[in-house]
């Protein structure tokens, strides 16, 4: 079982989140706090993050990693005794929440997707994140983790984030364990995901995109993905790439909206 926390009433719908890169389930924590009076909220680790990275060798993610994942998560919603549940997921929490739609569609009730990419579908894109992913992964397991977080927060999808809300997040994930890390982001690098653009119209289930207003990247490929497929998109204001970290009111506003 990956580590796990619960929120809220057993009986009530349940929410499960998964959240993104270099994170844990605490990530969720103000947002479950606006929602557990109504509903049953489950956040949980993803391998080689947060409580997990204690059993990192039993955890370790073959390449790609991505349906190992997702029947790690399904196993331990399992042993909870949850079988129906919404699923919400950020970046990489939401291209994992992809790949539980397609191989455990009976179990969801709505996929909620945040800044969340549905697959590279040109092999010359896949190549080059491969690359990228590559040298990502190099970095991360030999510099300091200082040293990393800082150069990670750098990229342009962070923009929108302060200097000081910049500082803040790599002494909050400076407790990491590189190499579990580096394990886990490889497996799950976007160059090995599955092209997952078409299954929104395979699903019986409501598909939304949660983009920040400020995340133009995203805003515009959930913008096209949209006219493309079954997805309905909602753009959040004050927000970049994560917009439960940057806006949670308005987030989990939003989310209270779309599950009831």
């Amino acid at each position: 079982m990956l580590s796990y926390q619960c929120s809220g009433n057993s009986k009530a719908p349940a929410v499960v989140f998964l959240h993104g890169f270099l994170g844990s389930k605490q990530d969720w924590n103000e947002v479950i706090n606006q929602l557990q009076d109504d509903f049953y909220c489950i956040s949980i680790d993803l391998p080689g993050h947060g409580d997990n990275q204690q059993q990192a060798a039993d955890l370790m993610l073959p390449t790609p990693g991505f349906n190992r994942c997702a029947e790690l998560v399904t196993a331990t919603l399992t042993a909870l005794n949850v079988q129906h549940y919404h699923l919400v997921g950020y970046s990489l929490g939401g291209r994992i929440a992809l790949h539980i739609a397609k191989l455990y569609p009976e179990q969801l009730l709505s996929l909620m997707l945040e800044s969340c990419h549905p697959g590279l579908q040109s092999e010359a894109d896949k190549l080059a994140r491969k690359q990228n992913d590559t040298n990502w992964a190099n970095k991360l397991s030999n510099m300091p983790i200082c040293e990393f977080l800082t150069l990670w927060y750098q990229q342009a999808v962070f923009s929108d984030l302060s200097d000081i809300e910049q500082r803040n997040l790599v002494l909050k994930r400076s407790h990491n364990q590189p190499l579990a890390l580096a394990n886990c982001y490889q497996a799950t690098s976007l160059a090995r995901q599955d092209d997952l653009w078409d299954l929104p119209g395979q699903l019986n289930i409501a598909v939304h995109f949660i983009a920040g207003h400020q995340d133009h990247k995203f805003k515009a490929l959930a913008n096209s993905w949209q006219q493309q497929q079954p997805v309905s998109v909602h753009c959040i204001n004050a927000s970049g790439h994560n917009v439960h970290l940057a806006a949670p009111e308005a987030f989990s506003h939003q989310l209270r909206t779309l599950l009831t």
